[in-house]
């Protein structure tokens, strides 16, 4: 099992930045991939960030160049930089691992809302 909590979501105004984090317990040792998908109103979770336990990264367009994943091992956290944030960023943010001996199975955070004004 995986424990996942997410903070560090708010309101900000368009241009401004926000820090999420992902603070996992549990059997963290086998944590393979972790990522970060967002959920806004009305539409499907989608999958925003990824990195790898070898520390490789992967976005989407949309967010290509403004946000950054990356991992303290040590503090078994993930954390997601968001910068230059614009109104359609606007979610719910999800953190997700998976694990090497259970590949088929994802675990979840509870979510952290992340709301951009224009």
């Amino acid at each position: 099992q995986v424990h996942l909590v997410e903070s560090g979501g708010g309101l900000v105004q368009a241009g401004g930045s926000l820090r999420l984090s992902c603070a996992a317990s549990g059997r963290v040792f086998d944590i393979n991939v972790m990522r970060w998908y967002r959920q806004a109103p009305g539409k499907q979770r989608e999958l925003v960030a990824t990195i790898t336990s070898a520390g490789t990264t992967d976005y989407i367009d949309s967010v290509k160049g403004r946000f950054t994943i990356s991992r303290d091992n040590a503090k078994n956290t993930v954390y997601l930089q968001m910068n230059s944030l614009k109104p359609e960023d606007t979610a719910v943010y999800y953190c997700n691992a998976k694990i090497r001996t259970l590949p088929s199975v994802n675990y979840w955070g509870q979510g952290t809302q992340v709301t951009v004004s224009s």
